[in-house]
């Protein structure tokens, strides 16, 4: 009984909510929150890519996208002074699965569970790599002596 509870509380540990990541401050501890530590090279889909690609070209999936990018402003993990210069991604906090869109798991599609990124922010959360991630740039002033 016990170990069962404990493999419960587990999994549930596991689910991250942007509810959860909003009250996260910084940067960086969003970045620790969201890092999945994946494997370079690893097949996601696999055989099974032609189920992500239509997933991605859906008209839901496209409304919720840009939904996501409005709410998020435009600005990496949500967090003010990064702002995305370019392509927004948008990551899926819980990795989408195969069996997620045959069944139609709807969380695939709910905000709850996505989070506007950059390309190389994407990249460190799944690979874990915190040298991808963007650095605050600073404007410098007249008579600031302070380095970065």
């Amino acid at each position: 009984m016990v170990k069962q509870k404990q493999v419960k509380m587990t999994i549930a540990m596991m689910i991250r909510t942007f509810t959860e990541l909003s009250h996260i401050s910084s940067f960086e501890k969003r970045y620790e929150y969201l890092k999945l530590i994946g494997s370079v090279g690893r097949d996601v889909f696999g055989e099974d890519r032609y189920l992500n690609q239509q997933f991605y070209r859906s008209e839901e999936w496209r409304k919720v996208r840009d939904y996501v990018v409005v709410r998020d402003q435009g600005l990496d993990l949500g967090c003010r002074g990064y702002e995305i210069p370019g392509k927004v991604v948008v990551h899926h906090m819980n990795p989408m699965t195969v069996e997620d869109i045959i069944h139609s798991n709807l969380d695939i599609l709910d905000p709850e569970f996505l989070i506007s990124t950059s390309s190389q922010t994407h990249l460190a959360i799944h690979y874990g790599d915190r040298t991808l991630l963007p650095r605050l740039s600073f404007e410098r002033k007249p008579g600031d002596t302070k380095l970065w």
